[in-house]
């Protein structure tokens, strides 16, 4: 469903004072990497080298749901790589949250097996019995909202939910949701998934309902506004994103603000993308390790790369808005030319859903939208 990640290492050194000298290099360097399998940082793995050492013995990565052209992966990947001679496979790039769980659920003990995730943060919240606590370098510049106190899960990017429209195909691009139910938008409006399986949709969904009456603990009248929406045919239920975009099956689009600049605009230049004056509804996306990784220590070596300054600004290049932009900007390793393409963010202090208004919200929609919506 929507809503929508611990093993004790023994230190080499103790191994010392019960093997004789002869084999106390080989058994210590079995240890170091049976550290960094299940390292909790890397200062537990007996720090950065050792790990960059394990996860190169490696040699590979099993990465899960990573478009090319979503936040930049494309060239995360391709850097991450050539900086550590890392081979990356990437599997079902246009899957959802929901598949990724489910992969990790079937295919642990496999080559193949996810080794990082990244999803919704309600799907981690679900799941962290599936999930290796770590905690990166930099873990003090990940805000405390945006990541669990254990280390199971810490957000990445995130950014707003955002109306879009192909200008050579729509008249006038509609920039709130009540414009959305105007008769002129018939069968043109869209979102990026089933809102019980991903959580771009969902997050449409909790927009709607923040422009309608409801907030963040009353996610109802987003599903309301959907099955209202639906009703006047308006609505074009199903997958939407580039291809239908594209080919003007629904050129209007309601997703992520960072995504439509990537994936849209960058294909489409008559593509336009509005914050809707009726919401302001933001979010990020979570990164995990997988409890049950094929490749643990280039999993954690993965992670280490994505919270460094090198990958925070990839995450900026691919116009979302990285977990550590604050301290970015404040120490001056900002990307700045990225940093100045970003939206204006609305106006005001933006409020996240705690855990609990979370789960009541994924609860609600996955018990009504079927019924409501279809």
């Amino acid at each position: 469903m929507l809503v929508n990640k611990l093993k004790v290492s023994v230190a080499a050194g103790l191994l010392s004072t019960t093997l004789v000298s002869i084999s106390l290099a080989g058994s210590s360097a079995s240890a170091a990497t049976s550290s960094c399998n299940t390292a909790t940082s890397a200062a537990a793995c007996g720090g950065m080298s050792a790990l960059i050492k394990a996860a190169k013995k490696e040699g590979h990565l099993n990465v899960i749901t990573l478009p090319s052209n979503w936040a930049n992966y494309g060239t995360i990947i391709k850097d991450f790589s050539k900086k550590y001679g890392i081979k990356i496979n990437s599997e079902n790039p246009e899957g959802s949250s929901a598949n990724e769980i489910t992969a990790v659920e079937q295919d642990k003990g496999r080559a193949d097996a996810p080794d990082v995730l990244d999803v919704g943060t309600s799907f981690a919240v679900d799941n962290t019995n599936l999930l290796a606590p770590y905690k990166v370098a930099t873990w003090s510049a990940i805000p405390t909202g945006l990541k669990n106190a254990k280390g199971y899960w810490f957000d990445d990017y995130g950014g707003y939910v955002a109306i879009g429209c192909n200008s050579k195909v729509v008249t006038t691009c509609p920039t709130s949701f009540a414009d959305l139910l105007k008769p002129e938008y018939k069968n043109e409006v869209g979102i990026n998934n089933d809102p019980t399986q991903a959580s771009a949709a969902f997050s449409a969904v909790y927009a709607a309902a923040l422009a309608n009456g409801g907030s963040l603990g009353n996610i109802a009248p987003g599903v309301t506004f959907f099955q209202k929406l639906n009703a006047e045919g308006n609505f074009v239920p199903g997958a939407s994103g580039p291809s239908t975009a594209e080919s003007g099956a629904t050129p209007i689009i309601v997703w992520w603000d960072y995504l439509q600049a990537s994936e849209l605009a960058s294909v489409i230049p008559t593509w336009k993308i509005a914050i809707p004056s009726d919401a302001s509804y933001a979010a990020y996306y979570s990164q995990a390790i997988s409890k049950y990784a094929a490749d643990p220590a280039a999993a954690r070596l993965w992670e280490e790369f994505l919270y460094s300054t090198e990958g925070q600004n990839l995450w900026l290049e691919g116009s979302t808005r990285p977990a550590e932009l604050a301290t970015l900007v404040k120490n001056g390793t900002v990307n700045a030319a990225a940093y100045a393409k970003l939206p204006p963010a609305p106006a005001g202090t933006i409020q996240y859903p705690t855990l609990a208004q979370l789960t009541t919200a994924e609860n609600y929609v996955d018990a009504n939208w079927a019924s409501a919506v279809g």
